[in-house]
């Protein structure tokens, strides 16, 4: 399933994409809400891997607006909550991911992306 804590670490990898390809961007999504066990030391620890602007603008544009502009210094519990209901519970069931850079579109169906690339595409 295609989660935010997913997203927040993919990026556009096609040939010479090296500009504006991170964070990919949602678009004809089937938005589907997931109850998942609450674990606020999981989300303590896995804090600085995350990407905070993006992941606030990408929240946002699949509808949600609990996360503050700026990532908190010190996280109350419903901050805490609102973290996890964004990065465990959102889940895209289908549509697409497209690169702003490239215009690459990776699709998603029965929750999984399909990232792989033509051999064209490819970097090396």
């Amino acid at each position: 399933m295609v989660r935010l804590i997913t997203h927040n670490m993919l990026a556009c990898h096609v040939r010479n994409c090296n500009k504006d390809n991170f964070p990919l961007a949602f678009a004809d999504v089937d938005l589907v809400v997931r109850e998942a066990e609450f674990n606020p030391d999981f989300l303590r620890r896995f804090l600085p891997k995350l990407d905070w602007p993006a992941l606030v603008d990408t929240a946002r544009s699949l509808g949600d607006e609990s996360l503050p502009d700026d990532m908190p210094a010190a996280w109350s519990d419903e901050q805490l909550k609102a973290l996890h209901h964004v990065l465990l519970e959102l889940h895209v069931e289908e549509g697409s991911m497209n690169c702003r850079g490239c215009g690459h579109v990776y699709l998603i169906q029965n929750g999984i992306p399909n990232m792989l690339l033509a051999e064209h595409e490819i970097g090396r």
